[in-house]
Parts: C-alpha cells; sequence; structure tokens
C-alpha cells in the first residue's frame, strides 16, 4: 500500500483476481483484503482509522457533547424489576462508572404476595441480595466481553453462564454453584448461544460447523468432562439451524431445526433426560410451525403456530398424543390476511399471542377453564404508534403476565396484567434524568405510495415544536430484510438528535415484516430491488411533503440495513447528503458465492443462490453495493465495521470503500473498524454511548451542512 499521512486517504492497493461464475466473470482488486492475518490488511485498516479520526477531528466537540447529553439522561445507577423463578427474585442492576452489570437474586420472602415483586430501595442494595454475576469482574482485563447463556437450574442452587471476549460469538460455559459461590469443574468450550437445565444433572447446548452454523445439540451430564457429552441432534442440511429449549411448564424440551423457510420440531419428555427426542410434525418445504405446551381442562396439548393454511400464519391445537395433520389442527386463531401471527406463550391458566395488524404489533389473552378454552381478547392501548410485548415470566403457574410498552416519545413502561381480572399495574418506567416531557415531541405515521401503487408505512418523529413548515435536516433509517420489523422504540440518545432540530423517520419498507409475510415476500429473492426502491420512493415523499430536502436527508442502516443503503447509494447518490453503514452487507453477491463462509448457505433462502442459479446471480449483481460502484459523485459516506464480526465480514465495508474512493467522482468515505469488536459493536455501555455519539456527531454534521457544531 503506498504511504500516506492520516490528512490523504489510503489508497489500496489493486491485486485484481478474477471470480468466474455461470460465464460471467468479475474482476475483484481488493479481495486480498479478505486475509485478516496479513500485516497489510491490518496496516489498511489501520491507517483507515487514522484517516477517519483525522477527518472527523472538527467533530469532537459535538461528539462530547452528544455523550454527555447522554450519560447526563440515562440513570446509570439502576436496577430492572425482579422476576420471580422458583424460590428467587432475579434482577439486574448497574452501577454509575461501571460498563456492566449485576446478575442479582432475593429470596421469596414467606408470607408475601409471591406475584407482587419486592420494593428496591432507590439506587441502594437490598437486605438480602446476592450477586449471582458481576459481570465487571468476569470483563476485566478483556477488550471485549459479552455475556451469552445466563440460566439458573429450577432449585436455584446452579447457574450456567458462558462469556465471550473476542467478539467471535464463540462462548465457554461454566456451572457456578450459588450456595458455595464456586465454579464447579465443569466447562464447555466454543460453545453456541444459549444453555437449557433438565433438572440439576443436564445442560442442553448447541454448537456450531465449521461455518458457524449452530448444527448441533449436546447433552452434558454435571460432572462429567466435555469428552463425555452426547450428541443428541445434527443437522446435516445446511440450510437449517438448530435450538434448543425447554416449555414454560418443564415437561418437555424441545429441539427446533429451521431453515428461512421450513421448520420441524423434535420433542423430549424431561422425566427421561437421556431418551430419544422425537419428531412432531416432519419437515415440508415452505411449511413453518413452532409447539408450546398447554394444559387444558386436565389434558396435555401442544399449541401450534403455523403457516400451513396461509402465509400470515394460524395458531391451532390438539392433544399431545393426536398429531393430526397440520392442516387439520383444530383451530384457535384461524388465518386472516390482515393480520400476521408471530407466536404463543401458553402457561397454566392462559395463552398470550402475539400478531401484528396494520403494521402495529399487538397483544391477546385467552383464559383458560375448566371447561376448556375461551376467546382471545386483545388488550388496548392510546397511542397512534407503539410497540407492546409480553415475556420475562418464566413461571407456569404464574396469574400475571408482565407485559411492556413503549413508543417514540413514552419511555419503557413495564405493567403487570393480572389476568383473572384484567388490572394493570405499573411496576417501572424508564426514567430519563433532566426534566423529560414526552409532550415536547410528536409521532405520527405517513403513508408513502411506491411507484408500483403499494402503500408503504413511515414513521416519523420529531420535536413538537419544530417548523416543518420548512425542509428540516432528517436521519431516514430502514432495515428491510428477514420479515424482522423496525417498531416504535425510545430512544435516550436520539434525544440529542431531535433537539438539534431533526426528523428522525424510519421506512418500513419490503422485506420488512411490519405489513405481514407477503411484505416480506415481496421484499427477497427476485424482489429484493423493491426493498431499496420503496427506500428512495419514501425520501421523495419526505422532499415532496416538505420535510426535508435532498441536501439534508442522511440514509442509515446497518447489516442487511447496509446492503440496502449500499445499493441506494448507487441508485440515487444524489438523494441525501450523507449516508452511514453499520456493519454494511454490500458485497452480497461474493459471500452468497462462498458456501464455506459463516452463514452463506442458510442465507440462499432470503437472497437466492447465485452458485447455482444464474438468474440469481445476475439479480443480485446488478444491485451488489461494492460491484456497482460508479463514476459519479457520491453523498459523503461513513462505514462502521468489526475485525471479528462473523456475521457481516469487515472485509466487505473494506473493499466497498476502497471501490468509492478509487471510482468516484465525488465524496468523502470513510471506514471507522473495531480492532477488538463483533458484528454488534464495542462492549460495555460507556463505550457504546461512545460510539453512538460520534456517528450522531458525523450525521448532525452531514445533515445540517455543518451548520451544528456543538
Amino acid at each position: 500500500m503506498p504511504e500516506h499521512t492520516p490528512a490523504q486517504p489510503p489508497i489500496a492497493t489493486k491485486k485484481p483476481v478474477t471470480r468466474s461464475f455461470h460465464g460471467r466473470d468479475f474482476v475483484d482488486d481488493y479481495e486480498w483484503l479478505r486475509d485478516k492475518d496479513s500485516p497489510e490488511t491490518i496496516d489498511y485498516l489501520e491507517a483507515e482509522n487514522a484517516y477517519t479520526e483525522a477527518q472527523t477531528a472538527h467533530l469532537k466537540d459535538l461528539a462530547d457533547n452528544i455523550y454527555n447529553e447522554i450519560t447526563s439522561r440515562v440513570k446509570q445507577t439502576d436496577m430492572s424489576i425482579p422476576v420471580r423463578a422458583g424460590d428467587w427474585w432475579y434482577y439486574g442492576r448497574t452501577e454509575e462508572g461501571k460498563n456492566y452489570g449485576y446478575s442479582c437474586r432475593l429470596p421469596v420472602e414467606e408470607g408475601s404476595d409471591p406475584w407482587t415483586p419486592p420494593t428496591i430501595p432507590e439506587g441502594g442494595v437490598p437486605d438480602g441480595e446476592q450477586i449471582i454475576l458481576d459481570l465487571n469482574e468476569l470483563a476485566e482485563g478483556h477488550e471485549f466481553f459479552s455475556l451469552g447463556a445466563s440460566t439458573v437450574t429450577d432449585s436455584g442452587r446452579y447457574l450456567a453462564y458462558s462469556i465471550d471476549t473476542e467478539g467471535d460469538e464463540r462462548f465457554d460455559l461454566f456451572v457456578k454453584d450459588l450456595e458455595t459461590g464456586e465454579l464447579l469443574d465443569d466447562r464447555l468450550t466454543g460453545v453456541f448461544y444459549g444453555a437449557t437445565w433438565v433438572d440439576e444433572d443436564y445442560i442442553f447446548y448447541q454448537r456450531v460447523d465449521e461455518a458457524w452454523r449452530p448444527d448441533s445439540v449436546w447433552r452434558h451430564k454435571i460432572g462429567a468432562p466435555e469428552s463425555e457429552d452426547v450428541l443428541v441432534y445434527r443437522e446435516e442440511d445446511e440450510r437449517f439451524t438448530v435450538g434448543a429449549g425447554g416449555t414454560r411448564s418443564r415437561k418437555y424440551l424441545m429441539i427446533e431445526s429451521a431453515s428461512k423457510i421450513t421448520t420441524e420440531t423434535w420433542v423430549l419428555d424431561t422425566t427421561n433426560p437421556e431418551g430419544e427426542f422425537t419428531v412432531l410434525w416432519p419437515r415440508e418445504h415452505d411449511v413453518e410451525y413452532s409447539v408450546d405446551h398447554a394444559e387444558v381442562a386436565g389434558q396435555d396439548r401442544w399449541i401450534v403456530t403455523h403457516n400451513a393454511t396461509g402465509k400470515n400464519f394460524a395458531v391451532g391445537e390438539t392433544g399431545v398424543e393426536e398429531l393430526p395433520p397440520l392442516r387439520e389442527l383444530n383451530p384457535l386463531l384461524p388465518h386472516d390476511e390482515q393480520v400476521r401471527v408471530e407466536g404463543v406463550d401458553t402457561y397454566q391458566g392462559h395463552i398470550v399471542a402475539a400478531y401484528r395488524r396494520g403494521a402495529i404489533g399487538r397483544l391477546a389473552i385467552m383464559r383458560l377453564g375448566a371447561d376448556g378454552y375461551g376467546s382471545f381478547e386483545e388488550l388496548d392501548f392510546d397511542e397512534e404508534l407503539y410497540t407492546v410485548g409480553a415475556g420475562g415470566q418464566p413461571e407456569w403457574d404464574a396469574p400475571v403476565i408482565r407485559v411492556s410498552y413503549v413508543s417514540f416519545t413514552q419511555p419503557t413502561q413495564l405493567f403487570d396484567y393480572r389476568v383473572a381480572t384484567g388490572e394493570r399495574t405499573l411496576l417501572k418506567e424508564q426514567e430519563v434524568l433532566g426534566g423529560y416531557d414526552r409532550n415536547d415531541y410528536t409521532a405520527y405515521r405517513l403513508w408513502t405510495t411506491a411507484q408500483d401503487g403499494t402503500r408503504i408505512p413511515v414513521s416519523v418523529v420529531h420535536r413538537a415544536d419544530l417548523d416543518t413548515s420548512t425542509p428540516q435536516p432528517t436521519l431516514l433509517y430502514a432495515y428491510g430484510s428477514y420479515e424482522s420489523s423496525t417498531d416504535p422504540g425510545f430512544s435516550i440518545a436520539r434525544l440529542s438528535l431531535m433537539d438539534r432540530g431533526l426528523i428522525f423517520a424510519v421506512a418500513h419498507v419490503r422485506g420488512g415484516g411490519e405489513m405481514g409475510r407477503r411484505w416480506y415476500d415481496d421484499g427477497k429473492i427476485l424482489k429484493k430491488k423493491n426493498t431499496f426502491t420503496d427506500f428512495i420512493d419514501v425520501a421523495d415523499d419526505l422532499v415532496d411533503r416538505g420535510l426535508t430536502s435532498y441536501d439534508k436527508i442522511v440514509a442509515e442502516g446497518g447489516s442487511a440495513g447496509g446492503m440496502l443503503v449500499g445499493a441506494v447509494a448507487n441508485m440515487a447518490p444524489e438523494k441525501f447528503a450523507g449516508i452511514q453503514a453499520i456493519v454494511p452487507f454490500v458485497d452480497s453477491l461474493t459471500s452468497m458465492l462462498m458456501p464455506e463462509l459463516p452463514l452463506t448457505v442458510t442465507e440462499w433462502d432470503e437472497w437466492g443462490n447465485p452458485y447455482e442459479d444464474p438468474e440469481v446471480y445476475d439479480y443480485m449483481a446488478s444491485y451488489s453495493g461494492y460491484e456497482n460502484v460508479a463514476a459519479q459523485n457520491y453523498p459523503d459516506i461513513l462505514a462502521v465495521t468489526s475485525l471479528n464480526d462473523t456475521r457481516v465480514l469487515y472485509v466487505e465495508p473494506a473493499k466497498w470503500i476502497a471501490a468509492l474512493r478509487d471510482k468516484a467522482t465525488g465524496g468523502q468515505f470513510l471506514l471507522k473498524t473495531e480492532m477488538s469488536a463483533g458484528h454488534g459493536g464495542v462492549s460495555g455501555r460507556y463505550s457504546k454511548w461512545r460510539q453512538t455519539a460520534f456517528e450522531y456527531a458525523w450525521t448532525v454534521d452531514k445533515a445540517t451542512g455543518g451548520a451544528v457544531t456543538r
């Protein structure tokens, strides 16, 4: 690589190699950057970091101010609402000045209401607290730290937890005796996320293959060496990944093997942990289902969420011994073209259903009685845009549901919902220090009509006193893949953007899940370009409405959303003042042609299989962010990546930035590589806030044309 100074951009050496598939050749000048063990690669990434630091030095005051605003608004010494499991209340807490938190518990007091969480003293440590994990202590001496599994036996005696100190999402699992505080000799190395106890004797966990695909489930007997662990299930089909977990009733252990479009579930009675798993419904191409266990009128039943009768899924039920075909289950929630059923949670006395209607996620509850099933009753809320969820209640016989509620302007609230009476008790509201008033901000829904007539939902939030009669700086965000929905959520950091006059907008483009399964299907494989054109159409609509102008819009996307903004940069560069791409999937075709890479084969159901299909190859080649860089003016671009990312390799944005710098006729291109991090970026909350402040400072600078400096 030629010598340079931080004032001059690094120019990557061209080492052309030719990729040949289906009679098509592509000359790749920068594929050599894939070798992360090469000193030349590391030198180049460090040179890019130095250049980025020099080119953003003028943003230091702005970034520092945003960081200080974040830290001043966050209640840094805080704790979660305790959740009961067995004879203990479990919770987490944080302390000001410390990057990581504590996992703690308190015993359930005799004579107290077993379903009303204890009151925790403000900013204090409750009497009788037991710290079961000090994450600061575990992270000490490591540049990166992430907690994977953290699960306690029903008795409360043993804790299984796993940690990753590299950022590559390979975890080492430990077992701690919570009565003595000592670690057992049991240690499992290189395991995947998650761990499931069966009694105090067995842990079921997953491992990955060479392509980082979780392909197997193993059984570990406490006290036995790792070498004696038993393989209980292996998935040979490279399109499928596996996961394991227990039902809330503790009666069954489930293994789910799933591709992007097909699932299969295996079950084991937990009274026989060394027994053989048996399949419930054998896999059927393009049929997905998930299973939970319920007891209804004294009988064991399977509650099944499936798409065998329609794309938007339905919920059916059957006896655990009957197993009629999926299409013949007794319906509890029939298929509805306007309602995307997302799943159910079962308890001893009720079932909670989650579904999506009108681009908003909703909850409904069915009470179970001695005479069988009741009917689902939806929970009502007042706001137009909100997110509601149920969870955090592991106990089978719980008469209450823990419900979370949040919106763009409403900080997260946590309720206990008493099923028998419908009473809601507010347990906690996220505190925003410094006098936050939600009435100072407004959020609303717009609908953009795409070029093909499709109506695209758009969420908009900004200060209520912002003058929207003239164009204002705007951050336009989207994801648009994997049927993942970008739901309304509150962000303390985002206040720093809006208080500087920015509009925050979310384009709920096709490829996401906001409008149901068809919305997802219309933005994948050979319809993927709908994702990109929807985003551009939303930008045009915001300009046409007078909310913003092209020289004031910054586009942001991460991971698969980074693919989106990479494609948009080539398709409509004149419509954005800046593009921020976080761990961006911008060299997608190259990755999908390398089955040996992490995730590639499992991703073919999302993007198509260009390795075998020339039509898919040509289609992906037509939108790949890296391969379509052209001699044209681009907006300024900031790409952020991590050296140890196993999901979207650092080489993708590195090649992209190198190509932009070589071919573009205008635009500044910056690459920032975290040298000790993974797909989620840096670890530690203060480091994450610093990174967010840097990214937001860059966004403010581009959206305001440098008019805002502090």
